[in-house]
Formats: structure tokens, C-alpha cells, sequence
């Protein structure tokens, strides 16, 4: 029986470890690479892949992206695909963090490709980003519109990401496929994220901050959809180098998604209108045509039922009322003073 092995860096957080759950169940012996980065709890990382730490076939390797020494001494294993999804991902926390998020996200970038070469990886699936689109108002958004226009740091560094992989992909024969995530959502959700931290919020009282108006949409994707895509990608045997949308192929209005919360929570939400933020955009929408005439990609996952498995999932980790009475005294807070809501962050 041929063993297929994977390399999953930021393996521990919220895509992560639904993929390597996944990738476990399907017969893969997998690595995680994570670093357990104190934007917010090592904890809640350690509890996404409890479960994992017992499997035969898995292996967890704690390191930072930007030790190309640290890599390559404790990785040395050949792998049949490295998916990359290790990244700083705070979309307003990158306009006051701007350098840390080149090294991290660039750097640590160029490290994972360079340690791919070396190993003689033949497959690269790189989480990328909704945000490269920026304020473009052509949508739904088509990876062959080159209109990018990024309106924050995190956003550059992910089409930086993109071109450095289109040059180890000629330089080292790497098939690198670049999937642009669009606000991923779901069980397991990071804490700073707005379904997450408004749910929290909601339970607890507290008015939701609205930065701009209420109309402002977003495509929210549901992680198992994501992770069906990735899956593919992995697979993918076509051309060296491409550039794909995994999205619902929906736009969802802000207070739509505050609507589902308060359905689903049987609670009603304060909402706290605030002025627009510099690094939000007005909205994202994916074309999802390409990704599902090359990976037989197709998002399943209605909206309202995804908000129902998410609100499940965190009643499942702690009864309503200790969620409320844990965002009333501020915890879990990010570790970042200024990481407040964002609602723009794909992942």
C-alpha cells in the first residue's frame, strides 16, 4: 500500500486542524508545523488537535517559519504535498505590525518553499487570501481580473506569497497552487473573528461594533467546504502554477450574519455603529467557476445551517453561560491590544 504523507504548517489552528482531521481519516501520515503564536490562546490550539496527539500517523513538530535552521533539522521526511497555511492573518492588526508581517508571512513563505526544494516536495497548495482583491468593485471577483488593489499589509503579503511561489515553481519544478481563502467560518473559528467574538458578545450583552454601515457583505465559507478544496488541490495534477478562489460563490450583508447569530443564539444583539476602519473593504464575493472546473469544486454548506453548526460546536465547549460571562470579564481576549473585531480576516 502506498503511504502518502503531508506537511501541514499552521496545522494546529482553526483550517488547519479541520484539514489534518481530514487528511488522518483518509489514510495519510501527516506533520504539523506550528509555532503556537501568542495571538491568542496556545490553549485553544492544543485542544484543536487533542484528539490528533494519539493518532499513530500523526506527528507535531513546534517551529517557527522564519528558522529555516530550525526546519530543516527537525523536518527531513519526504512529503508527497506541503500544504502551507501557516500566516499572521489579522487583517487590521497588519497596519500596525506592517514588518512582523512580511517576516512571518514572506519570509516564512520563501523558508517553507526553499525547505520543499531541498526535500524534493513535488506538490505546494499555499493559503492565500480574499483580501488581494482589495476595494475592487468588479465583482464577483475572477483571479483573471488583475485589478488587485490591497488596502492592507496582510493583504501584500499574501500576493507576495503568490509570486514567490510562481518563481520556486519555474526555479525548482514545484506545482504550486495558490487557494484564495474567503472568510472561512465554521467550529473551531479563531476567537478574534466575527462570528466567534459576536456570538460571545451577543450571549453576554455587550453592543457589537459596526464599523461603516450594517450593508457591507462578506462570503462567508464554511471550513469543511475549504478543506474539500484543499483536499483537491492536493490532488491536483494540471498545470505548474495557478491561482484559485475557494468562496460559497454568496455575499452575505453584515446584518444578515448578525441575523442568523441572533436566530440561532434565541437572543437579540445590540449593534454599536462605529466609523469605517482604513483596512476594511466594502465587501468580498468569489467566482468560484475556476476552482470548480479544475478541482470539481462545489461549496455545500447553506449559511444559516453553517451559523447552527458553529453556535453548536461553541455550546458544545462551554454552556451560554459561561461564554457570556466569560466575554464580560474580558476572556479570551487577543493578545494583540488593538486586535479588535475584524470582520474582513479569511481566516
Amino acid at each position: 500500500m502506498n503511504v502518502r504523507r503531508a506537511l501541514v504548517t499552521g496545522g494546529a489552528g482553526f483550517i488547519g486542524s479541520h484539514l489534518v482531521d481530514r487528511l488522518l481519516a483518509e489514510g495519510w501520515h501527516v506533520t504539523t508545523l506550528d509555532n503556537f503564536d501568542s495571538f491568542y490562546s496556545r490553549h485553544v490550539k492544543q485542544r484543536n488537535i487533542q484528539r490528533q496527539l494519539n493518532h499513530p500517523h500523526f506527528r507535531l513538530v513546534e517551529a517557527d517559519i522564519r528558522d529555516y535552521g530550525a526546519l530543516t533539522a527537525s523536518i527531513a521526511a519526504p512529503y508527497d504535498v506541503i500544504v502551507h497555511l501557516a500566516a499572521l492573518t489579522n487583517v487590521r492588526r497588519s497596519v500596525e505590525a506592517a514588518d512582523l508581517y512580511r517576516d512571518v508571512n514572506v519570509g516564512g513563505t520563501r523558508n517553507i518553499l526553499r525547505l520543499a526544494g531541498s526535500l524534493g516536495v513535488r506538490q505546494f497548495v499555499f493559503a492565500s487570501s480574499s483580501s488581494v482583491y482589495g476595494v475592487n468593485p468588479n465583482v464577483p471577483w475572477q483571479e483573471s481580473d488583475d485589478a488587485l488593489m490591497p488596502v492592507s499589509p496582510y493583504a501584500s503579503t499574501k500576493i507576495a506569497g503568490e509570486s514567490l511561489g510562481r518563481e520556486f515553481s519555474r526555479l525548482f519544478g514545484i506545482r504550486f497552487i495558490a487557494l484564495r481563502f474567503f472568510t472561512v467560518y465554521g467550529p473551531r473559528q479563531r476567537p478574534d473573528l466575527a462570528i466567534h467574538k459576536f456570538a460571545r458578545m451577543i450571549l453576554a450583552g455587550q453592543p457589537l461594533p459596526i464599523y461603516g454601515s450594517s450593508l457591507e457583505r462578506r462570503d462567508y465559507t464554511y471550513v469543511d467546504d475549504i478543506v474539500g478544496g484543499i483536499m483537491s488541490a492536493a490532488a491536483y495534477g494540471g498545470s505548474e502554477f495557478e491561482i484559485m478562489n475557494l468562496g460559497s460563490g454568496q455575499a452575505v450583508p453584515l446584518c444578515d450574519m448578525v441575523r442568523h447569530l441572533e436566530k440561532h443564539l434565541q437572543q437579540r444583539a445590540i449593534l454599536s455603529f462605529q466609523p469605517t476602519l482604513p483596512a476594511d473593504v466594502p465587501q468580498t464575493w468569489a467566482d468560484v467557476s475556476k476552482a470548480r472546473a479544475l478541482l470539481g469544486y462545489k461549496p455545500r454548506m447553506d449559511f444559516s445551517l453553517g451559523v447552527a453548526c458553529f453556535v453548536e460546536w461553541m455550546f458544545s465547549q462551554m454552556g451560554p453561560d459561561v461564554i457570556a460571562a466569560t466575554w464580560s470579564k474580558g476572556e479570551p481576549q487577543p493578545a494583540h491590544p488593538r486586535a479588535i473585531v475584524s470582520q474582513s480576516t479569511d481566516r
